[in-house]
């Protein structure tokens, strides 16, 4: 059975005046900010034995925290049998293609046919237990409508080591996306820290820096697709939620079939071409991931080819130009 865990976090000088929440992140990188707030508001974050429980605490240099993990329950999503495109798995790990339309995690409207279901009944027992109860496993995550690839940890030491690379920002990923119009520069640099929308908590939004998290995107432009689209390779130097379809949208190059951030395919033959192919996601597809083996130390790449319905939509703008 796992047990739970303690891990003691001293704050380093350069980290006074910060909020709890963000030093012990800043220094325990194996846990997100938003599970360390979750843990200081129920007690598991102490200072002399004394239980810390507001997450905007300011932290003085050389102040001692304890914060206590406790093990993971069994995970309560059932295990289904749904059919999943793995392309590398060992001992220690897994790499998926996920389709478009399928949810990474069971969560409030969502509570099976989740990636994670089809994993509890992959893995039959062997799934880190790091990411808790709803998503054991899962390290990172894509949104439900964009396809692509993702990795997941079977075992802890190997989920807490990809969770390090992760937040060190040395995975590779590039994404391929649909835009409207044909971004000048035709490559560039968007920097713009993410946070929730104060308008509409289901949007993240760009922030002014201290409020929100870092978060900076390389774009390039592959071609045009006629007058009004282009095909564009996204590279993450961050992985923020919403990261590649909140920047390009800052830029005024929103991504095709966005339902949240788009308002391109106003233009009729744009619109044609979506309502024609009924392309009703956003057009982004994780195309490239790589990483270090957390256990064996190689250098692992992985591609995916673009899935059918962005292919479709790439060659009909393309034509149509």
């Amino acid at each position: 059975m796992t047990t739970g865990q303690i891990h003691y976090v001293d704050i380093a000088p350069e980290h006074a005046g910060h909020r709890l929440d963000r030093a012990l992140a800043l220094r325990l990188t194996t846990l997100s900010r938003e599970r360390i707030k979750s843990l200081i508001s129920t007690g598991e974050v102490t200072r002399g034995g004394v239980a810390v429980r507001d997450p905007a605490t300011k932290v003085k240099a050389g102040e001692s925290y304890a914060i206590a993990v406790p093990a993971p329950r069994p995970a309560e999503a059932e295990a289904q049998d749904i059919p999943l495109r793995i392309v590398y798995e060992d001992d220690h790990l897994l790499v998926v293609d996920k389709p478009a339309g399928l949810v990474v995690h069971p969560a409030a409207g969502n509570l099976d046919g989740t990636l994670v279901n089809a994993l509890l009944h992959h893995c039959r027992g062997r799934l880190s237990g790091i990411g808790g109860v709803a998503r054991p496993g899962i390290v990172h995550r894509i949104d439900k409508d964009t396809s692509g690839l993702l990795v997941v940890a079977k075992t802890d030491p190997a989920h807490e080591h990809l969770s390090r690379q992760f937040a060190a920002h040395t995975v590779e990923r590039v994404y391929t996306a649909v835009v409207g119009g044909i971004p000048v520069p035709p490559a560039g640099r968007i920097e713009g820290a993410l946070a929730r929308s104060v308008h509409d908590r289901k949007k993240m939004a760009i922030v002014s820096d201290g409020r929100g998290r870092h978060a900076v995107t390389h774009y390039r432009v592959v071609r045009p697709l006629g007058p009004d689209a282009a095909q564009v390779e996204c590279r993450l130097e961050t992985g923020r939620t919403h990261q590649v379809r909140v920047h390009m949208a800052s830029i005024g190059h929103a991504l095709l079939g966005d339902p949240t951030y788009g308002r391109a395919g106003r233009k009729s033959r744009v619109k044609s071409v979506l309502d024609r192919l009924e392309f009703r996601r956003q057009a982004l597809h994780a195309g490239v991931l790589g990483f270090v083996h957390p256990i064996t130390g190689e250098a692992l790449h992985f591609e995916s080819p673009l899935p059918e319905d962005m292919r479709q939509l790439i060659a009909a703008l393309g034509s149509d130009g």
